[in-house]
């Protein structure tokens, strides 16, 4: 694999080691819990954030169809840290799997990505800089659960 894909995956495993970690030692009334109707759970969180990482990364750079349904992926509930970590640990690899094949010219491939011409590139570190916005989201659904959604055990 070469240099920049590794240090890719490094930087990526460890916004999902920090993503795991937020998870440790919730219960899945918290993995579920909402301050308002309109706000993400950690389980839609995680869910959505390997959800996009599925389409990113699998289907815009190498071309295998997600099959996803990211409406679903907002809906979800009843899972647990078991669950949710299996998923992101099954994403992560599956990106390895993908980055693996890859070289450093693939990068400047074209893609069409929302209607726009961009590249392998821009797409990765769009999947990256998703994967962080969703980590901060669920750190601070945590911080908001322990601090009001205890209440509602």
């Amino acid at each position: 694999m070469e240099s920049y894909f590794e240090d890719y995956l490094l930087n990526l495993k460890e916004l999902h080691n920090d993503i795991l970690n937020t998870l440790k030692d919730l219960p899945p009334a918290a993995l579920d819990w909402s301050p308002a109707a309109d706000v993400n759970s950690i389980s839609v969180l995680a869910i959505h954030t390997v959800g996009a990482q599925r389409f990113l990364i699998g289907e815009m750079i190498a071309g295998k169809p997600a099959n996803r349904d990211r409406d679903a992926e907002f809906k979800v509930r009843g899972l647990d840290a078991g669950y949710l970590t299996q998923r992101l640990n099954e994403s992560f690899e599956y990106i390895r799997s993908v980055l693996d094949g890859m070289s450093d010219e693939d990068l400047s491939a074209r893609r069409e990505f929302r209607g726009h011409d961009t590249t392998v590139a821009w797409i990765l570190g769009h999947a990256l800089k998703h994967t962080a916005t969703h980590l901060g989201h669920i750190q601070l659904m945590r911080q908001v659960w322990g601090m009001y959604g205890k209440k509602d055990e």
